[in-house]
């Protein structure tokens, strides 16, 4: 199958600084965005709540937990029977 040619897409044209800062706060403004997105994604320095620190406990053991069981539950299904993680 030959494709015919697809007309090329126009370069966009672009902004002068001033505008280009207008435009992203009349975006920021309308969007009600308050940080950067980018924000989650390295610790920060900010010191976090007591309790956000115990339901991230909670919520890590928990996901270790189900690692744990989904593990054993393959060991189980291969034949392969796992020693305990205490048992040394």
């Amino acid at each position: 199958m030959i494709r015919n040619r697809e007309k090329p897409i126009d370069p966009m044209p672009t902004m002068s600084p001033g505008e280009y800062e207008a435009a992203v706060a009349a975006f920021i403004r309308n969007k009600g965005i308050t940080r950067c997105p980018t924000a989650c994604l390295a610790r920060t320095q900010a010191s976090v709540p007591a309790a956000d620190r115990a339901a991230l406990e909670l919520y890590e053991a928990g996901r270790e937990q189900s690692r744990r069981e989904s593990l054993a539950a393959v060991a189980r299904s291969i034949g392969v029977f796992p020693t305990p993680p205490n048992a040394c």
